[in-house]
Formats: C-alpha cells, sequence, structure tokens
C-alpha cells in the first residue's frame, strides 16, 4: 500500500517505522527539515519538507495515488484540513489526530461522518480508558481486551517473590489444569521471546499472558506474592485534572474508588468539582507531600500522575510509592522515560503515542483483523483475527500448520466458547484466533490467515 503521513511526531514516527518494516511504501509530510531528514536516514521512508495543509505539498508527496492519508500533527485544524485536500484527490482512506473534543463527541456538530473522514482519533480517550482499567486491575502493568471483555491479555511483572519465578513452561503445564491461562511472551531486558518447553520465568522478568475474564481471581492469587496478600484498598489519588484526569476520575468513581483528584489551578478546581459526583478535588501540588498525606496517601490503593509534565508524573509516583501506596500509574509521553520509571518500580507507565498509534494500526489492517493492540517496548501486537472462510487452515492439527516463527496463538474463540490451544487443537469455520506477534512476524501473520 501508499501510505501518506503528515505530521513527524512521535506518533507520526512510530507510525513510519512499522508501516515500512512492513513494506509499505510510506511518505512522510512534515515542516521541519531536520526531522524528515532524521526519518529519511533512519527508515525506509520518502520525505517531503512542507505544510501538510498545502495542495502543493501534498501533491509533491503523491496524494493522488496514495492508498492510505493520515494526518497526526500536533494542530487539530491542520490535520482536518489536510485530511479534506486528501479527500478531493480521492485518496482511499483518511485518518486524523484530534485532541478537541468537539470533533469526536458523539453529539459534535463536525463529526467525522460531516467531514467525510473515516476516523478520528483522541489520545486522550484512549489514555484515560487504559489507566482506569489498570487501577481497576491490581497486578498488571497492561491489561487489553479482547471478545467483548470475555478474554484478557495482561502483562505482570516478575519479583524474586513471585510463585512463577525460576518455573520452565514445561512445569507451568502442570497447572493449567487448575488456571487456565497462557504465557504467550516473556520480555527479559531488550530481548521479548515467545517462550517454550525448557525457557524459565526469572526475577525481573515482564511475562504476557493470555487468561478468560472469569479466571483473573484464580490468576492473580496465582501470581500473588506473600509480600502482597494485603487486602486492595478502593481509595486512589489522580494528580493532574486536564482532561485526561477528569474523566480517569470519572471512571473510577463508575467503579466505585473513593476519588480524590489533585489540581494546582483554584479556577480548574472549582470547575472540575462542578463536574464531579462524588469524588474530592484538592487544591495543591503534586510535590506538596505533607498535603497529600495529611489528606490520606498512606491509606491509597492507587495513585495516577497524569500532569502534562512527564518528570512531575514519575518523581510523584515514586514519592507515593515511598509512602507505601499500594499501585502507582503514570502517564509518559516520551518513551526513553517508560522503560527508565519501569527500573525504578512504577507499576505501569501509559503512553499517549502508544494509545493513538495502536487505534491507527487497527484500522488500517486488513478486514480479518477485528482489533489490535501495540506494546510499547517490544513493538509486538497482540491481534484478534476473524479466520477466512476460504482457508486452508481448518481441521488440522495447529503442530502441522507451519504457523509463522515469531508468534504465537493465544486462544481460540468458537462462538459463545473459547480454548486454550495445544499442539492437538484444530481450527474450524466460523472460528477467531487472539495472536502473539513480535514485529517481523505480524505481516507474516496477517498473510498466515488471509
Amino acid at each position: 500500500m501508499k501510505i501518506l503521513i503528515v505530521g513527524s511526531g512521535q506518533v507520526g514516527y512510530f507510525l513510519c517505522e512499522r508501516f515500512s518494516r512492513e513494506g509499505h511504501e510510506v511518505t512522510l509530510v512534515d515542516h521541519d527539515q531536520e526531522a524528515v531528514d532524521q526519518a529519511q536516514d533512519r527508515l525506509n521512508v520518502l520525505g517531503v519538507v512542507g505544510n501538510g495543509a498545502s495542495a502543493e505539498v501534498l501533491e509533491q508527496a503523491g496524494i493522488k495515488n496514495a492508498d492510505i492519508f493520515i494526518a497526526v500533527t500536533n494542530t487539530d485544524e491542520v490535520n482536518i484540513l489536510a485530511c479534506l485536500l486528501a479527500r478531493e484527490y480521492q485518496a482511499k482512506t483518511l485518518i486524523a489526530r484530534t485532541r478537541n473534543i468537539e470533533f469526536t463527541h458523539h453529539k459534535a456538530i463536525l463529526s467525522k461522518e460531516k467531514l467525510g473522514i473515516d476516523l478520528l482519533i483522541n489520545p486522550e480517550n484512549a489514555v484515560a480508558e487504559e489507566l482506569s482499567k489498570l487501577a481497576c486491575n491490581s497486578k498488571a502493568f497492561d491489561v487489553v481486551e479482547f471478545a467483548d471483555g470475555a478474554i484478557l491479555f495482561q502483562g505482570y511483572r516478575i519479583d524474586d517473590n513471585s510463585p512463577l519465578c525460576n518455573l520452565t513452561m514445561a512445569e507451568l503445564g502442570d497447572l493449567r489444569g487448575m488456571y487456565r491461562f497462557v504465557i504467550a511472551a516473556i520480555t527479559r531486558g531488550d530481548i521479548t521471546i515467545i517462550p517454550h518447553g525448557e525457557d524459565s520465568i526469572q526475577a525481573g522478568d515482564r511475562i504476557y499472558i493470555f487468561a478468560l475474564t472469569k479466571e483473573l481471581p484464580a490468576l492473580n492469587y496465582l501470581l500473588q506474592s506473600a509480600s502482597d496478600q494485603h487486602k486492595t484498598s478502593r481509595r486512589a489519588f489522580v494528580l493532574g485534572g486536564g482532561r485526561v484526569g477528569l474523566q480517569v476520575t470519572k471512571n473510577l468513581e463508575r467503579e466505585h474508588f473513593y476519588t480524590k483528584l489533585i489540581e494546582r489551578d483554584e479556577v480548574r478546581c472549582n470547575k472540575l468539582a462542578e463536574q464531579l459526583d462524588k469524588a474530592v478535588v484538592i487544591h495543591a501540588e503534586g510535590l506538596d507531600v505533607q498535603t497529600l498525606l495529611d489528606e490520606g496517601l498512606e491509606d491509597a490503593g492507587v495513585f495516577i500522575a497524569v500532569t502534562d509534565n512527564d518528570q512531575t508524573n514519575i518523581l510523584t509516583c515514586l514519592l507515593a510509592r515511598q509512602h507505601r501506596v499500594q499501585r502507582t500509574l503514570a502517564l509518559v509521553s516520551q518513551p526513553e522515560l517508560i522503560a527508565l520509571a519501569s527500573d525504578l518500580g512504577i507499576d505501569a507507565c501509559i503512553s499517549p503515542r502508544l494509545a493513538a498509534a495502536g487505534a491507527i494500526l487497527k484500522f488500517v489492517r486488513r478486514g480479518d483483523i477485528l482489533s489490535m493492540v501495540a506494546l510499547e517496548g517490544n513493538n509486538a501486537e497482540v491481534l484478534e483475527i476473524d479466520i477466512s472462510h476460504s482457508s486452508g487452515l481448518f481441521e488440522k492439527p495447529l503442530t502441522e500448520l507451519h504457523f509463522p516463527r515469531g508468534a504465537i496463538i493465544g486462544m481460540i474463540i468458537r462462538g459463545g466458547h473459547y480454548e486454550i490451544p495445544a499442539g492437538t487443537s484444530v481450527l474450524k469455520k466460523g472460528d477467531r484466533v487472539i495472536v502473539f506477534a513480535l514485529p517481523e512476524a505480524v505481516s507474516k501473520v496477517e498473510r498466515f490467515f488471509s
């Protein structure tokens, strides 16, 4: 496919990297010469310097032949105008990133349908939903739902006290009778592997698990070390009263958390209080530890930092951890800080960049892919795939299918039933599968099921 991307920020660069790696013909447009040069030097893309909302620049970039047009600059109006121009050139698929709720709200006057844009992405909404899910899960640093919420894909960190520490995959197989789950991948440092029989789980690893949602209590019990067998508190602190903080607080209200929202701007505090039902809004600085302690920080089950400053989010989470808060979550935009924050002990970091890029990747994948998520750090993807009825994969044991290296089937969905696959499992017409795939295997997996 020929893909034209306007905007070389974090989202644009991530998409260029992903699409070019998969063999697509990618052109990047940005007004910053240095950013375009850097992308051309590091990636297999064609760069064009100029205004992405200029017809002349878009023609130079090959808009007349573009299959997919994606506008992800930092300015909503530029993204929308660029898409409107691309529509006049009959680009087949139009995607724009917008931060303004006026464009994405269900009552918006200028909706994507009226604008003729196929997809409008609001990263803040996606981030708020992800943080809310993590706040409700006492263990995982990554939580993704599939099959309308019936299946979970979750990431867990392994410490020295974990019951899984030093167990091999073969030994874990003996637990399947009691716990229904699949370990799809292990990340150790910068390396992610799909484990086999003799591979073991070690302290410091991050493991990714497929499991049925109804099995979550048993799975959390299995993963619970002796040091954290206390009851999780339903008290939450949210730092930052912007759009993300407000949405997270509303979500936690619905989940019956006793929530306190910290905001340093007094005028904003008054507005927040008017929009919340039960949450308490506190006018304070995030680093004002004494005020937070006076408000009950040490009794909190979760502390969520979502200011517009990565360093503030990381530092306040570390302070909360120091004062025995059970779980800390941070909004972190800079990719290089995400791994650092994790190493420092923050339970989960959510990236607006990945939230937006993941939604775009899901939209442009082939029609048989129902949903997908991209993972921070290892660039792996998890895909829910509807197997083509013309596929030659049916009624054969999985061991005979020569599944692409670097990928694993984590779950088979058959009507309202879910099967954890074994080597003897067979696929049937109407089945869906959920697959974990490392970056180099994604395109092979797509072709395998098409």
